[in-house]
């Protein structure tokens, strides 16, 4: 690991601890072991580290989404395509597969954390965490929703409904139990139930 990438790995370790505000450059260069000097050769300021974490996160979860085999945010057509062959079992399973990663990866979990603790203290992160993990996943849901509704691989219902009533539930999961991943075989039941009642009611 480079002085540059540990530097962004102790920051994340920090600010999904002490949150954004709460953590100094000095913190962050005392954890990596090296002067605040030092580490204004790799970054300008705390908030090119922050910005710098956000670019890995989301090349992360892109490489993730790449290794789970699904098209691209932008290619709604192949993603209809994919999710048409699901039966209830594949959702599940996928669901439950997507949720682990998002649960236990050590970059999203510490990210998830961290956004969680900034909703009390710096609006403006929070914003960015909101942005990222509710309205954007809300924002992608209801266009393929609505697109797979057009397929008939779901009944003809209001897509942003849809996409509430699909990820609000994952959401809360991943709050509740970010910090208690020992209970992950609870969250996973609870979030089988729900996707299979989703199916219940949506499939064509």
């Amino acid at each position: 690991m480079t002085t540059k990438e540990r530097i962004i790995d102790e920051a994340l370790s920090l600010f999904s601890v002490k949150g954004y505000k709460g953590t100094s450059v000095k913190n962050i260069a005392d954890a990596v072991g090296i002067k605040d000097s030092s580490l204004y050769k790799h970054f300008k300021s705390k908030q090119q580290i922050l910005d710098t974490i956000v670019e890995t996160m989301q090349k992360h979860i892109e490489d993730m989404s790449n290794a789970f085999g699904l098209p691209a945010d932008d290619n709604l057509e192949a993603a209809v395509a994919v999710y048409a062959r699901f039966d209830e079992a594949d959702l599940v399973q996928f669901s439950k597969k997507i949720f682990t990663f998002y649960l236990k990866d050590s970059i999203i979990s510490r990210f998830w954390r961290m956004g969680n603790i900034e909703q009390y203290q710096n609006p403006e992160v929070y914003d960015l965490f909101r942005k990222l993990f509710l309205e954007d996943s809300i924002t992608y849901q209801t266009k393929l929703f609505m697109e797979m509704s057009k397929a008939n691989v779901f009944i003809e219902a209001n897509p942003r409904v849809m996409a509430m009533y699909f990820y609000t539930p994952i959401y809360f999961l991943l709050s509740k139990y970010s910090n208690d991943v020992g209970h992950e075989a609870e969250a996973l039941k609870i979030l089988e139930e729900q996707v299979r009642e989703f199916y219940r009611i949506y499939k064509c």
